[in-house]
């Protein structure tokens, strides 16, 4: 199938150093390429697992940890603000 395809200059930069570099035709390396870039997406992905470590109980309530993280916010501002007169 012939058909017409604008490439970005770095990607054609790049399938012209493998033409030099394989010394195989344009075309050829082109499909091979687009072969493998299109094979690698059918192969499904493990998911991503992170890891993980238990670090024992909290050492502090952090059923207001929230509340807690805006008052020393609004402290952290009125500080500033205090600054800047």
């Amino acid at each position: 199938m012939r058909t017409t395809v604008t490439l970005d200059p770095d990607v054609e930069s790049l399938l012209r150093n493998e033409v030099r570099r394989r010394g195989e035709p344009f075309k050829q390396i082109l499909n091979d390429a687009i072969r493998r870039g299109l094979k690698l997406r059918r192969t499904p992905r493990e998911p991503y697992r992170p890891l993980t470590f238990d670090m024992g109980p909290p050492a502090v309530d952090l059923t207001k940890a929230l509340a807690l993280a805006a008052e020393l916010e609004d402290e952290e501002l009125l500080r500033r603000y205090e600054r800047a007169r």
